[in-house]
């Protein structure tokens, strides 16, 4: 027969280890959609909700735990959609194993974890140099990702003086809800509500790593039941505020998150600099820049709507950029294992702000 002039492309076969949310919702659809991509086998937490997930999205097996996923002779890529919990021992154990990582995010429980699946995958590397770990990526900003570093590369806003974030809403307002799994310390560890989601945003757009000054929260409902009717009590705060100041720029970062504020929601993050400042609304996926006005010390009033361009707008390709790095070798950028250790660098920092060396 003759040739199509169209190279074939091994198979890749990817097992999934946790079949959430975002599993279901982005990676399976994705790696389905994608060419020579095949979805081998899945481990969720019950034998029951495994084989749902096969049957939907047309999985070959189901495996009994993740074991069997990163055991598997036949499987060359591993997806972890699990809380954070399992990210490190499924993370290390499938490295060591010669397979490549897509883990969701956050990356792991704390710094301890994320350094211990760095050195895995360092090592891992050694022996097999195109091997890939990559972390899903915070998705918020990714429309206007490139357009804030080139108006920062541009300096338009001067000299950064001030970052602040705000997220608030009423999520956690309400004392008889149950425990969810970001209020659960053995399941997320020392993350605490959306603090790295912006985190990692800022990294992406200023490369600094903050130093934390101060950091203050609290929990207001402090026991909660769990999904096993248990009563658990409630570490991780349900308000948070930190101060902190990037080194390169002496910039003052300020973060406050809330899941018990009762007003209107808010979702923002602001940028002012000597020159202007940078408003964005993520709630409604708006960019906003203001201008320091001739004469006048601020740049109230003078506040316009950047238009994302095509070019610059950034989009959810995060399993067709995995494919592509294990395939073609193509760097990791959202996000590489170092980014990881560097959020949850900071994610430390704050804990140990909140509750000293515990």
């Amino acid at each position: 027969m003759a040739s199509s002039g169209i190279p074939r492309v091994s198979p890749l076969r990817i097992g999934f280890v946790g079949a959430g949310e975002n599993t279901r919702l982005r990676h399976l659809p994705g790696f389905r959609a994608l060419p020579g991509v095949e979805l081998v086998a899945v481990a969720n937490r019950t034998p029951e909700s495994s084989a749902r997930v096969a049957r939907e999205f047309g999985i070959a097996r189901v495996a009994a735990d993740w074991r069997g996923i990163v055991d598997a002779p036949d499987i060359d890529a591993v997806c972890i959609g699990t809380w954070p919990y399992l990210h490190a021992p499924v993370s290390i154990a499938a490295l060591r194993a010669g397979k490549h990582v897509l883990t969701e995010a956050r990356m792991a429980r704390n710094g301890d974890e994320a350094g211990a699946m760095l050195a895995a995958w360092l090592q891992a590397r050694a022996a097999q140099p195109g091997i890939v770990a990559q972390i899903v990526p915070a998705p918020l900003t990714l429309a206007c990702d490139a357009t804030i570093r080139r108006l920062l590369a541009e300096g338009a806003l001067g000299q950064i003086r001030e970052v602040s974030v705000v997220q608030t809403n009423a999520a956690q307002a309400d004392p008889s809800a149950p425990l969810t799994w970001r209020q659960n310390l053995e399941w997320s560890g020392h993350n605490i509500m959306t603090m790295g989601i912006h985190y990692e945003a800022l990294l992406r757009w200023l490369d600094d790593d903050a130093d934390v000054r101060a950091a203050h929260g609290a929990v207001f409902t402090e026991e909660r039941q769990g999904g096993d009717g248990r009563p658990y009590r409630v570490r991780i705060p349900e308000s948070l505020t930190v101060l902190g100041r990037f080194p390169k720029t002496g910039a003052l970062l300020r973060i406050h998150l809330s899941g018990v504020d009762t007003t209107a929601p808010r979702n923002e993050v602001r940028i002012s600099g000597s020159e202007g400042g940078l408003f964005y609304d993520l709630a409604r996926g708006e960019l906003w820049l203001s201008r320091r006005l001739a004469g006048q010390g601020a740049a109230a009033g003078a506040a316009e709507r950047v238009e994302i361009a095509a070019a610059d707008r950034g989009e959810w390709r995060v399993e067709a950029d995995f494919v592509a790095s294990i395939r073609e070798g193509a760097p990791v950028r959202l996000t590489d294992f170092r980014t990881g250790m560097r959020y949850m660098r900071f994610t430390d920092d704050v804990w140990r702000a909140l509750h000293g060396s515990e």
